[in-house]
């Protein structure tokens, strides 16, 4: 009977843009690259987000920006461009779902996956790490910190542990000894305001945590003090939550050498099409709007959409509507490093599903 609570060990992966808004305006901006950036309003504003140049400034989110100057007069201020932001969410989110159905994300450029069993029977959660971590790499040319363990806490601290850039693995034997060298001020949903009660009862480190029991704990942090004594023994049982109903359904693929002509374009769209129709077969899925996403060398995005009078019902007028919004982007004056077709306004069994956008593997 004791046993009754406990579940298998999961596979959970987080996710975690380094220096999100930033370090899409650098990409954005060539001249910003390897200069101090700070998203957000100078006047009477707050650091919204700062490249790894400023933070070596101790610039941080949620600083105001006349302490930000203060601390680096070079620092470059960029307004929100929060489209821009969303729109490369997106694309990240896309490459999870090609991997998962269970995302929880926790903002625009971070999230939970869980992968325990997932779309490609991929054993290893380190290495579906790897692939997602190289696919964001080369379908957005931004870096991305994971974190890969047995639960959502000690993904969320082994994502932050070598950022940026980086991967970390912490196994089951590992965990509980992990947390315990953390100072608690690192830990995951403990704040200031409570590392400050903390340090005050003498609970410095991971050590200290796990050393109170769970009376004293509830005592003084109420019913936060179970999580707490769950934490500081590597254990949270909460599940990776997904949030979203399901509207489209799609793939895409980034190109490692970029396409100039409209017969290698036709080529290269000809399998995201199957792929997309493959996935309709499998779930009952049908739609009638067709939305072919290009983008260029220089990252500029562009999409064509066009919605049939009827229902799309096979795979051979799909790709003769993406390949009409294909020949409608031609002539082209520069590469194309990516294209990807949705299809939406679904009907069939999955329309109220979770949503799925699938991304061939590279």
């Amino acid at each position: 009977m004791e046993n009754e609570n406990i579940e298998p060990l999961r596979k959970i992966i987080h996710v975690d843009m380094d220096a999100f808004y930033a370090s899409v305006e650098q990409r954005d901006n060539p001249d910003l690259r390897g200069k101090p950036v700070a998203v957000g309003g100078l006047e009477r504003g707050v650091v919204a987000a700062a490249s790894y140049e400023a933070r070596k400034y101790g610039i941080r989110s949620a600083m105001p920006s006349v302490t930000a100057r203060r601390k680096c007069p070079d620092l470059i201020f960029v307004k929100p461009r929060f489209d821009a932001y969303k729109a490369v969410s997106k694309q990240i989110r896309e490459i999870f779902e090609d991997y998962t159905e269970l995302v929880e994300p926790l903002s625009l450029d971070e999230a939970y996956l869980d992968v325990t069993h997932n779309h490609k029977a991929i054993a290893s959660a380190t290495l579906i790490a790897q692939e997602i971590r190289a696919r964001i790499k080369l379908a957005t040319g931004l870096t991305a910190s994971a974190g890969v363990s047995y639960n959502k806490f000690l993904a969320k601290m082994a994502s932050d542990y070598r950022k940026p850039d980086g991967l970390y693995v912490i196994t089951p034997r590992m965990g509980p000894e992990f947390v315990e060298t953390l100072m608690v001020g690192r830990f995951h949903g403990i704040g200031p305001a409570t590392e400050e009660k903390m340090n005050r009862l003498g609970i410095l480190t991971g050590a200290d945590l796990k050393a109170q029991d769970l009376a004293f704990l509830q005592k003084h942090f109420g019913v936060s003090g179970d999580y707490y004594y769950n934490i500081a023994r590597g254990i949270d049982h909460r599940r990776v939550q997904p949030d979203r109903v399901r509207k489209s359904v799609g793939a895409e693929n980034t190109f490692f050498q970029d396409i100039f002509s409209l017969e290698a374009a036709r080529a290269a769209l000809s399998p995201i099409v199957d792929k997309v129709w493959r996935y309709c077969d499998q779930h009952g899925t049908r739609g009638r709007t067709v939305t072919l996403k290009v983008k260029y060398t220089d990252f500029q995005q562009i999409t064509r959409s066009h919605t049939a009078a009827a229902t799309v019902l096979n795979k051979d007028e799909l790709a003769r509507l993406s390949g009409g919004l294909l020949e409608s982007v031609f002539p082209i004056a520069k590469g194309i490093r990516l294209l990807g077709v949705t299809l939406s306004s679904l009907g069939g069994t999955e329309a109220q599903a979770e949503p799925q956008q699938l991304s061939l593997a590279i």
